[in-house]
């Protein structure tokens, strides 16, 4: 048993406390107040020796500024998927710049939280550079959460944002009636997609292949429960982003990583076409033109 905090208290974190519950002592904060039987004060929660991240990626960087002094004892689970749009950075990279790398786990793979706190199976990895660490957070799961471990951080945070980018793809595919065969071909070349992003940055191949990669995308491509695949079906339906995210009243980390990964493909020269077209509708393209232009390109 361990005393943990989760800082973040939206869906996400509350399915993360139910499930850690089950075999340890947890607390829950946020910024805003919640009506929440083990919810307490930032303070109190910054005192847990576990810490599990929740909060917006978006968010990382500004919490981190004002919060990020932790103790040496302290060991941090990531469970935020993104990258900073404003910069590009991944989480680990920002996470680093305050907590030693071998303190700090990342979680992945197939977990929608209205699942989760239902205790319905599922299967999650914990990516750590210390395999020891990683270990340790993994212990921690429940029995209806079959935990694995692995210490390819780059490849875990690719893939947890990618997989977002390509769930609006596939929600824009299934609202504008294009047919099952063109959704299955839209996430398995999102797949290649996500990979070769990954492969520019050291990632592994296996890590695509796996819960983190496949798994999480299979899940969030083909499902309303995904809140970027309903961007995805609001896009097609004509609606601007502004209508879309005010409608869903949550935050979709696929519309900020879009941004990311067109300024990355920009700067770096990479060729991440179904990434770039989401970006393009996001920005108010017609999706029918981005179907049309997708539909010409002729590089693997």
């Amino acid at each position: 048993m361990a005393e943990i905090a989760v800082i973040g208290a939206g869906k996400w974190g509350q399915a993360l406390a139910h499930a850690l519950l089950q075999c340890n002592e947890v607390v829950v904060t946020s910024r805003h107040e919640r009506k929440l039987e083990n919810f307490v004060s930032l303070e109190e929660a910054l005192k847990r020796e576990w810490i599990v991240m929740a909060i917006s990626a978006q968010a990382v960087g500004s919490w981190l500024r004002e919060h990020g002094d932790f103790r040496p004892e302290q060991r941090l689970l990531v469970a935020s998927k993104g990258i900073e749009a404003a910069t590009g950075a991944f989480l680990n990279e920002i996470f680093e710049r305050y907590v030693a790398p071998e303190r700090l786990c990342y979680l992945s793979g197939p977990s929608f939280a209205k699942e989760v706190i239902r205790s319905l199976p599922t299967a999650l990895v914990v990516n750590g550079r210390s395999e020891v660490e990683a270990k340790a957070w993994a212990d921690l799961f429940p029995s209806f959460i079959k935990t694995y471990t692995s210490t390819d951080v780059v490849g875990a945070e690719v893939a947890g944002a990618y997989k977002n980018v390509i769930a609006i793809a596939a929600g824009i595919c299934e609202g504008l009636r294009l047919g099952e065969n063109a959704k299955a071909a839209l996430v398995a070349r999102g797949l290649v997609e996500m990979a070769r992003f990954g492969r520019h940055y050291g990632a592994r191949e296996e890590t695509f292949l796996s819960l983190s990669g496949a798994g999480d995308l299979f899940l969030t491509a083909n499902s309303p429960l995904s809140r970027n695949y309903r961007v995805g079906l609001g896009l097609a339906e004509g609606k601007s982003t502004a209508e879309i995210l005010e409608e869903l009243g949550e935050v979709a980390e696929g519309v900020a990583t879009a941004e990311a990964l067109y300024r990355i493909a920009g700067r770096k020269g990479l060729y991440l076409p179904i990434a770039q077209e989401v970006h393009a509708i996001l920005e108010g393209k017609d999706p029918h033109e981005s179907l049309h232009d997708l539909l010409r390109h002729r590089r693997d």
